[in-house]
Protein backbone atom coordinates (compact mmCIF):
# COMPACT_ATOMS: atom_id res chain seq x y z
CA UNK A 1 0.00 0.00 0.00
CA UNK A 2 1.26 3.40 -0.98
CA UNK A 3 2.37 5.54 2.11
CA UNK A 4 0.38 8.67 3.06
CA UNK A 5 1.41 12.20 2.29
CA UNK A 6 0.93 14.87 4.94
CA UNK A 7 1.39 18.42 2.62
CA UNK A 8 1.39 20.73 5.16
CA UNK A 9 1.75 24.19 6.26
CA UNK A 10 4.90 24.87 8.09
CA UNK A 11 3.27 26.75 10.83
CA UNK A 12 2.62 23.52 11.86
CA UNK A 13 5.87 21.39 11.97
CA UNK A 14 6.41 21.08 15.32
CA UNK A 15 2.69 19.84 16.92
CA UNK A 16 2.59 17.69 13.60
CA UNK A 17 5.55 16.03 14.45
CA UNK A 18 4.47 15.35 17.69
CA UNK A 19 1.17 14.12 16.96
CA UNK A 20 2.70 11.60 14.43
CA UNK A 21 5.07 10.18 17.32
CA UNK A 22 2.86 10.19 20.06
CA UNK A 23 0.51 7.96 17.20
CA UNK A 24 4.09 6.16 15.87
CA UNK A 25 3.03 7.23 12.22
CA UNK A 26 6.35 9.37 11.73
CA UNK A 27 7.66 6.33 9.89
CA UNK A 28 4.27 5.36 7.97
CA UNK A 29 3.89 9.17 6.30
CA UNK A 30 5.63 11.40 4.41
CA UNK A 31 5.39 15.16 5.11
CA UNK A 32 6.23 17.95 3.00
CA UNK A 33 5.55 21.70 4.54
CA UNK A 34 4.61 24.31 2.71
CA UNK A 35 6.04 28.26 3.05
CA UNK A 36 4.79 29.66 6.85
CA UNK A 37 3.94 32.78 5.05
CA UNK A 38 1.55 31.69 3.10
CA UNK A 39 -0.81 32.29 5.80
CA UNK A 40 -0.99 36.20 4.73
CA UNK A 41 -0.87 35.78 1.04
CA UNK A 42 -4.14 32.80 1.04
CA UNK A 43 -4.16 33.13 -2.66
CA UNK A 44 -1.22 31.41 -3.05
CA UNK A 45 -1.95 28.15 -1.02
CA UNK A 46 -3.36 26.01 -4.10
CA UNK A 47 -1.20 27.28 -6.83
CA UNK A 48 1.51 26.46 -4.12
CA UNK A 49 -0.28 22.84 -3.16
CA UNK A 50 -1.03 22.07 -7.00
CA UNK A 51 3.12 22.11 -7.67
CA UNK A 52 3.34 20.02 -4.30
CA UNK A 53 1.10 17.46 -4.91
CA UNK A 54 1.86 16.92 -8.38
CA UNK A 55 5.85 16.29 -7.08
CA UNK A 56 4.81 13.85 -4.54
CA UNK A 57 1.83 12.20 -6.45
CA UNK A 58 4.39 11.81 -9.47
CA UNK A 59 4.95 7.79 -9.42
CA UNK A 60 0.81 7.21 -7.91
CA UNK A 61 -1.09 10.03 -8.47
CA UNK A 62 -4.38 7.69 -6.58
CA UNK A 63 -1.33 8.07 -3.74
CA UNK A 64 -3.36 9.08 -0.74
CA UNK A 65 -2.90 12.74 0.63
CA UNK A 66 -3.67 14.66 3.82
CA UNK A 67 -3.76 18.45 3.69
CA UNK A 68 -2.74 20.06 6.79
CA UNK A 69 -4.52 22.80 6.00
CA UNK A 70 -7.80 24.38 7.18
CA UNK A 71 -9.70 26.46 4.38
CA UNK A 72 -7.68 29.30 5.50
CA UNK A 73 -8.46 32.01 3.60
CA UNK A 74 -9.02 30.51 0.26
CA UNK A 75 -12.48 31.15 0.34
CA UNK A 76 -13.17 27.39 -0.60
CA UNK A 77 -10.76 27.47 -3.00
CA UNK A 78 -8.59 24.50 -1.70
CA UNK A 79 -11.42 21.99 -1.15
CA UNK A 80 -12.55 22.66 -4.92
CA UNK A 81 -9.37 21.85 -6.05
CA UNK A 82 -9.06 19.02 -3.62
CA UNK A 83 -12.60 17.84 -5.56
CA UNK A 84 -10.10 17.62 -8.66
CA UNK A 85 -7.83 14.86 -6.69
CA UNK A 86 -9.09 10.93 -6.36
CA UNK A 87 -7.54 10.48 -2.53
CA UNK A 88 -7.24 13.72 -0.64
CA UNK A 89 -8.70 14.90 3.07
CA UNK A 90 -7.65 18.22 4.44
CA UNK A 91 -8.25 19.23 8.50
CA UNK A 92 -11.44 20.17 9.58
CA UNK A 93 -12.52 23.96 10.25
CA UNK A 94 -12.19 27.60 8.54
CA UNK A 95 -8.66 28.25 9.86
CA UNK A 96 -5.92 26.58 11.83
CA UNK A 97 -7.25 28.42 15.10
CA UNK A 98 -10.66 26.28 14.93
CA UNK A 99 -8.67 22.49 14.20
CA UNK A 100 -6.33 23.28 17.22
CA UNK A 101 -9.42 24.76 19.61
CA UNK A 102 -12.07 22.85 18.31
CA UNK A 103 -15.15 24.21 16.30
CA UNK A 104 -17.12 24.69 19.69
CA UNK A 105 -14.91 26.47 21.20
CA UNK A 106 -13.82 28.52 18.46
CA UNK A 107 -17.86 29.12 17.08
CA UNK A 108 -18.78 30.18 20.74
CA UNK A 109 -15.46 32.54 20.74
CA UNK A 110 -16.00 34.38 17.09
CA UNK A 111 -19.81 34.97 17.86
CA UNK A 112 -19.41 36.27 20.91
CA UNK A 113 -16.64 38.56 19.64
CA UNK A 114 -16.20 38.91 15.75
CA UNK A 115 -13.64 41.46 16.41
CA UNK A 116 -11.06 38.83 17.19
CA UNK A 117 -7.50 38.32 16.14
CA UNK A 118 -6.51 35.01 16.97
CA UNK A 119 -2.50 33.42 17.46
CA UNK A 120 -0.83 30.06 17.76
CA UNK A 121 1.83 29.31 19.41
CA UNK A 122 4.06 29.58 15.88
CA UNK A 123 2.29 32.98 15.61
CA UNK A 124 2.84 34.55 18.47
CA UNK A 125 6.70 33.54 18.44
CA UNK A 126 6.74 35.00 15.17
CA UNK A 127 4.37 37.99 15.56
CA UNK A 128 6.82 40.00 13.97
CA UNK A 129 7.88 38.73 10.93
CA UNK A 130 4.16 37.59 10.19
CA UNK A 131 2.30 40.34 11.31
CA UNK A 132 4.31 42.98 12.20
CA UNK A 133 6.59 43.68 9.58
CA UNK A 134 4.30 41.66 7.08
CA UNK A 135 1.70 44.05 7.39
CA UNK A 136 4.32 46.95 6.91
CA UNK A 137 3.38 48.08 10.68
CA UNK A 138 7.13 48.36 11.04
CA UNK A 139 7.59 51.03 8.51
CA UNK A 140 4.03 52.39 8.41
CA UNK A 141 2.50 51.83 11.95
CA UNK A 142 -0.20 54.74 11.45
CA UNK A 143 -1.49 51.68 9.25
CA UNK A 144 -2.54 49.62 12.32
CA UNK A 145 -5.83 51.71 12.41
CA UNK A 146 -6.63 50.39 9.20
CA UNK A 147 -5.79 46.95 9.68
CA UNK A 148 -7.12 46.28 13.32
CA UNK A 149 -9.28 49.31 14.15
CA UNK A 150 -12.29 46.93 14.17
CA UNK A 151 -10.67 44.72 16.25
CA UNK A 152 -11.25 44.27 20.28
CA UNK A 153 -8.88 41.56 21.53
CA UNK A 154 -6.22 39.15 20.79
CA UNK A 155 -7.04 35.52 21.49
CA UNK A 156 -4.19 33.14 22.11
CA UNK A 157 -4.87 29.44 21.93
CA UNK A 158 -1.61 28.03 22.71
CA UNK A 159 -1.03 24.21 22.48
CA UNK A 160 2.33 24.53 24.54
CA UNK A 161 2.54 26.10 28.28
CA UNK A 162 5.82 27.49 27.24
CA UNK A 163 5.94 31.45 29.34
CA UNK A 164 7.61 32.74 26.49
CA UNK A 165 4.71 32.10 24.00
CA UNK A 166 2.13 33.63 26.02
CA UNK A 167 4.58 36.93 26.97
CA UNK A 168 4.91 36.70 23.24
CA UNK A 169 1.08 36.59 22.24
CA UNK A 170 0.69 39.24 25.08
CA UNK A 171 3.32 41.66 24.01
CA UNK A 172 1.77 41.74 20.11
CA UNK A 173 -1.54 42.37 21.50
CA UNK A 174 0.11 45.68 23.21
CA UNK A 175 1.50 46.34 19.99
CA UNK A 176 -1.90 46.50 18.65
CA UNK A 177 -3.45 48.19 21.27
CA UNK A 178 -5.92 45.27 21.79
CA UNK A 179 -7.06 43.50 25.25
CA UNK A 180 -5.63 40.01 25.41
CA UNK A 181 -6.70 36.44 26.35
CA UNK A 182 -5.13 33.30 26.60
CA UNK A 183 -6.35 29.95 25.88
CA UNK A 184 -4.80 26.71 26.45
CA UNK A 185 -6.51 24.09 23.88
CA UNK A 186 -3.22 21.78 23.52
CA UNK A 187 -3.18 19.08 20.64
CA UNK A 188 -5.61 17.07 21.56
CA UNK A 189 -8.56 18.29 18.74
CA UNK A 190 -5.44 18.36 16.37
CA UNK A 191 -4.61 15.24 16.59
CA UNK A 192 -7.92 13.75 16.71
CA UNK A 193 -8.25 15.47 13.12
CA UNK A 194 -4.72 14.21 11.71
CA UNK A 195 -4.90 10.81 13.25
CA UNK A 196 -8.67 10.48 12.06
CA UNK A 197 -7.93 10.73 8.10
CA UNK A 198 -4.31 8.99 8.47
CA UNK A 199 -5.26 5.72 10.64
CA UNK A 200 -9.47 5.07 9.44
CA UNK A 201 -9.09 1.64 11.03
CA UNK A 202 -8.23 3.40 14.74
CA UNK A 203 -11.54 5.24 15.15
CA UNK A 204 -12.25 3.72 18.30
CA UNK A 205 -12.39 5.20 21.78
CA UNK A 206 -8.46 5.35 23.04
CA UNK A 207 -7.46 4.30 19.53
CA UNK A 208 -5.74 7.85 18.99
CA UNK A 209 -2.93 8.93 21.20
CA UNK A 210 -2.41 12.76 22.16
CA UNK A 211 0.85 13.89 22.89
CA UNK A 212 1.63 14.53 26.44
CA UNK A 213 0.57 18.34 27.90
CA UNK A 214 1.07 19.82 31.76
CA UNK A 215 -1.87 21.58 32.95
CA UNK A 216 -2.27 25.00 32.44
CA UNK A 217 -4.85 27.55 33.17
CA UNK A 218 -7.34 27.17 30.82
CA UNK A 219 -7.99 31.24 30.47
CA UNK A 220 -5.98 34.33 31.25
CA UNK A 221 -7.46 37.70 30.13
CA UNK A 222 -5.32 41.20 30.41
CA UNK A 223 -7.17 44.68 29.17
Amino acid sequence: MTRPVVIACGALVSELRAVLAANSLLEAVDVAYLPANLHNRPERIVPTMRDAVAQHTADDPDRPILFGYADCGTGGLLDAYMAELPNVQRLPGSHCYEFFAGTELFTSLHDAEPGTFYLTDFLAKHFDALVWQALGLDRHPELRDAYFGNYTRVVLFSQSIDPAVVDAGRAGAERLGLAFEHRHVGLDHFADAVTVHLRPAERAVGAIAHPASPTAPPIERTA
